[in-house]
């Protein structure tokens, strides 16, 4: 496979940009002092060294966990990179010396909350409508799931702390869209891309939602707390499923009823992204290169 149609994602971070590779993971950040600096590695994922996890659906649900724990790294990465902390400082006094044991609070605290909102407050929501026929309440449990997810993505999206980071997101894409077309890797070619992109995060996360309300729709209305404990087991067949849907929407973008599908999520990404500068730009294909 070349490099221009190698599936590369990627993730924005604090002042910077991180990019996946199939065989590669790297991070670029630009440092207060004008210069970018990256930190690279290789990286296979466990779907490519175990057959079994490779299957359409179980590839999804490996790629969700295996994204979460590279994303996370690239954070602490790009958190500490950033504030340049002085190297003569020892380890022990710096700001950040204990950057990744409350990143993983942080990240743990955001499951249980994200857990409680998007699945659990829905499931209680509908229970007091009093609706008792199965797809009713499945109607009523996703469009509370859906108001949430919208909720959240508009909370996000006018957060002003997080515009620099919605600039690199924008950066991110545009950079992978140069890739994809085959021109040459500049911000000049790449500031003509599209801010949007169909494989991104955002889009997947409204797929997982509505998905999740399709799934539901098939199991009834959940009258026991063994019924409810399936739903929350099959979170992860559901992030496979809405990964295939993606994947596939990446690869088939020029087909229109795939546009038509993708352009939900697209509209999405209006609060997610901004316009990056160059400078970001040259960020992000640092990023990109070194995955390459």
């Amino acid at each position: 496979m070349s490099d221009r149609y190698a599936p590369i994602g990627g993730q924005a971070v604090i002042e910077g940009v991180m990019m996946r590779s199939p065989k590669m993971v790297a991070t670029a950040v630009r440092m207060p002092d004008g210069s970018i600096q990256v930190k690279s590695r290789e990286f296979v994922s466990i779907s490519r060294r175990i057959p079994l996890l490779g299957l359409p659906v179980l590839r999804g649900a490996v790629v969700l966990v295996e994204s979460l724990r590279v994303g996370i790294q690239a954070l602490a990465f790009s958190a500490e990179a950033a504030v340049a902390e002085e190297e003569g400082k020892p380890k022990s006094e710096r700001r950040f010396g204990t950057l990744g044991l409350g990143m993983s609070f942080t990240v743990a605290i955001s499951f249980l909350l994200g857990f409680l909102v998007f699945f659990y407050l829905p499931l209680k929501l509908t229970d007091l409508t009093g609706v008792r026929h199965g797809l009713t309440y499945n109607l009523i449990d996703g469009a509370f799931r859906l108001a949430f997810f919208m909720i959240y993505i508009v909370a996000v999206g006018m957060w002003g702390e997080m515009q620099r980071v919605f600039m690199y997101h924008g950066a991110e894409h545009k950079t992978i869209h140069n890739l994809e077309s085959g021109q040459e890797l500049t911000p000049e070619n790449a500031g003509g891309f599209s801010r949007f992109h169909p494989r991104c995060g955002t889009s997947f996360l409204f797929l997982v939602v509505i998905v999740s309300l399709i799934v539901f729709c098939f199991l009834g209305r959940p009258d026991t707390w063994q019924a409810r404990l399936l739903r929350f087991a099959l979170i992860p067949v559901i992030a496979g499923i809405s990964f295939e849907i993606i994947r596939f929407a990446g690869a088939h973008y020029d087909n229109p009823l795939v546009k038509w599908v993708s352009e939900p999520g697209l509209r999405l990404q209006r609060l997610t992204t901004r316009e990056p500068s160059k400078d970001m730009l040259e960020v992000a294909i640092a990023a990109l290169r070194a995955v390459l």
